[in-house]
């Protein structure tokens, strides 16, 4: 976001990496959700609700939930919300979220994390609610929503790496009848088809990430693709990586859990494969 108001001036092209490294790190914070797409989209809208100062200081945890979403991630803590969606078919838009997450002391006051894989992302299910008429529409109101899934799939990205480097390592020192399993051409070729589908993932992310920050007409088709592939390249890393680890992938010991957990929530947050396959395909008018 902008300078003017309290930002670092950093596009696409530079968050992206960011977002990258918070995906390997597993990172327990809605780095996308506040960084990535609320920040900048009140930036883009003048701070409709005044509420800009408080996010970029850390007062205040934004959120932002897409295509219909009822689960909030990070929604224990959330206390600025915005949905993001097109409904029916017709225009973007973004709203404003108020009430479904009340706090306080009362049992019905409470938020009640909801049982999803990832307890890690401290999702809670939206209650009663209401939206405002929508503050942002059109052009800007999807790109808030491509930045999202832009943000999203490179943390796909980025776990990934980091599943892969967890695999590489310890199937380099497990050892099966004197020698590590990663010498046996099965586990190699696990590893192999993992590593190629992330190699053709990152760079289309990148891609996308410089055609929004210029502008580029087909910046929302090459999200769209971006996001497909980073799901399921990160999707096959999670098999792939759970299979050569055997049992004590399963376990919560190993922290092999953390990453794939959080790669089977991602590839099905902000539009899954097939969402945006269609997208894709709409896009190209097939």
């Amino acid at each position: 976001m902008s300078e003017a108001n309290g930002g670092l001036g950093m596009a696409e092209v530079d968050w992206v990496l960011l977002a990258e490294e918070s995906g390997y790190a597993a990172l327990p914070h809605p780095f996308v959700e506040t960084t990535c797409v609320v920040a900048p989209l009140l930036d883009d809208t003048d701070d409709p609700h005044d509420v800009l100062a408080e996010v970029l200081a850390g007062e205040r945890q934004a959120g932002a939930v897409s295509l219909t979403s009822a689960l909030v991630p990070w929604g224990d803590a959330i206390t600025y919300l915005v949905s993001i969606d097109r409904p029916q078919g017709d225009g973007w838009v973004v709203r404003r979220v108020q009430g479904g997450l009340a706090v306080g002391d009362t049992a019905d006051q409470k938020r009640t994390l909801a049982d999803t894989v990832d307890a890690g992302r401290r999702v809670v299910r939206l209650g009663a609610w209401q939206a405002d008429a929508g503050f942002a529409t059109g052009a800007t109101a999807e790109r808030a929503f491509d930045r999202g899934a832009l943000g999203t799939a490179a943390q796909l990205v980025g776990l990934g790496r980091r599943m892969l480097d967890l695999s590489v390592g310890y199937v380099a020192e497990r050892q099966q009848f004197g020698v590590p399993i990663g010498s046996q051409q099965a586990v190699k070729h696990h590893l192999a088809d993992a590593a190629m589908a992330l190699r053709f993932a990152a760079p289309v992310v990148y891609a996308a990430a410089w055609e929004l920050a210029t502008g580029a007409p087909t910046a929302s088709r090459t999200v769209s693709t971006a996001k497909a592939l980073a799901s399921d390249a990160a999707r096959l890393t999670a098999r792939q990586a759970l299979q050569v680890h055997g049992a004590i992938g399963y376990t919560t010991e190993y922290d092999l859990h953390l990453y794939l957990k959080r790669a089977e929530a991602l590839s099905r947050t902000w539009g899954d494969a097939a969402w945006h396959r269609r997208r894709v395909a709409t896009a190209l008018g097939i």
